[in-house]
């Protein structure tokens, strides 16, 4: 059986569709499976071996330059020449539905009363219903699943295999990991300034963790933070890192802490130990596990609509993560 999934972006939505693969490939072992993504996102993908190929488009790239829109469309009609006998939509917005269409008629997705844009679903030729406000990892899970036939139970979904693979990192992680006492990361930046943790209290975290914390950034506002941060205490800011990278350094690290995002989400692909800080998002965006915790601010989130001016997640007390980390860690203050 030849296989596509269309899943464009962005990292965290990438990282919990992928969790799908492993049983895909358990119960059906001689599919052959492409993943259509984003360019910038190709690098969470790389390695895999449940993935024959990674195939991009750089649709992002349309919002500033929309004469290239004939150039992808004839990019992903190539694509199809593959002959898929199934293609996946795990996104359920139009484009990505109009891209799934393009690669072959015989596509599936979530029904209307399921998908964030509903015109998307006339687009398939199948659909799943699973409800828009369930645990995202399971509405991914469904709707990659069940066209096969194929469920997958909890407790699968909490014995899976780490599913995210990388080659040894370009960048020096030596030097920033201390080998005598636990390495802590940190993800400092998002998206929305909303979902992010106020610097004072990273800056608690670190002081009171007795740990090596590693600062994590993607860009030069969230560099100026991370370095904000190095300056008042013995954090190390980590180099610039590729996705591969990123990979291997939290395979490595002992605790990652971090906001709604997806280098936070990656721990969880990568079974290492996490705690998710949430505030004008639903914690039903993860799977919490012995090792995978969540903390949520007091605001009440709908999930259909999303309160971008929510800066709750300020309310969580520092001391309530350091605690939960020395839980995670096994060890005590400083």
């Amino acid at each position: 059986m030849n296989i596509a999934i269309v899943k464009l972006s962005a990292l965290g939505d990438i990282v919990h569709a992928m969790v799908a693969l492993q049983f895909i490939k358990q119960a059906l072992p001689y599919a052959r499976i492409d993943w259509l993504v984003e360019r910038s996102f190709a690098g969470v993908l790389a390695d895999n071996p449940h993935i024959d190929r990674v195939l991009t488009v750089d649709l992002k790239a349309l919002k500033t330059d929309k004469s290239r829109i004939l150039a992808e469309i004839r990019k992903v009609r190539a694509y199809a020449a593959a002959s898929y006998d199934r293609v996946i939509d795990a996104q359920g917005l139009i484009k990505s539905a109009l891209v799934a269409r393009l690669l072959s008629p015989h596509c599936s997705g979530f029904d209307h009363r399921s998908i964030r844009e509903k015109l998307a679903s006339l687009c398939y030729e199948t659909t799943v219903a699973y409800p828009y406000d369930a645990n995202t990892i399971d509405r991914n899970i469904a709707v990659l699943t069940q066209p096969f036939g194929i469920s997958v139970s909890r407790e699968q979904m909490l014995n899976k295999q780490p599913f995210l693979y990388f080659q040894p990192p370009a960048a020096d992680l030596d030097a920033c990991f201390a080998r005598d006492k636990p390495n802590v990361m940190l993800v400092i930046g998002s998206t929305w300034p909303s979902r992010n943790y106020p610097l004072p209290h990273v800056l608690e975290v670190v002081q009171s963790l007795n740990a090596q914390s590693l600062i994590v950034w993607g860009n030069e506002q969230e560099r100026s933070h991370a370095e904000w941060l190095s300056e008042r205490s013995s954090a190390n800011v980590l180099p610039k890192l590729t996705l591969n990278d990123l990979k291997a350094a939290i395979a490595r690290c002992d605790l990652l802490i971090g906001n709604d995002t997806g280098p936070t989400h990656m721990a969880w692909g990568l079974n290492r130990p996490s705690i998710t800080l949430f505030g004008p998002t639903p914690v039903s965006r993860v799977y919490q596990t012995d090792i995978n915790k969540v903390l949520k601010s007091p605001s009440v989130v709908n999930p259909y609509q999303l309160d971008r001016n929510d800066f709750s997640i300020a309310e969580i007390p520092p001391r309530q993560v350091v605690t939960l980390a020395e839980s995670l860690l096994g060890t005590r203050p400083s």
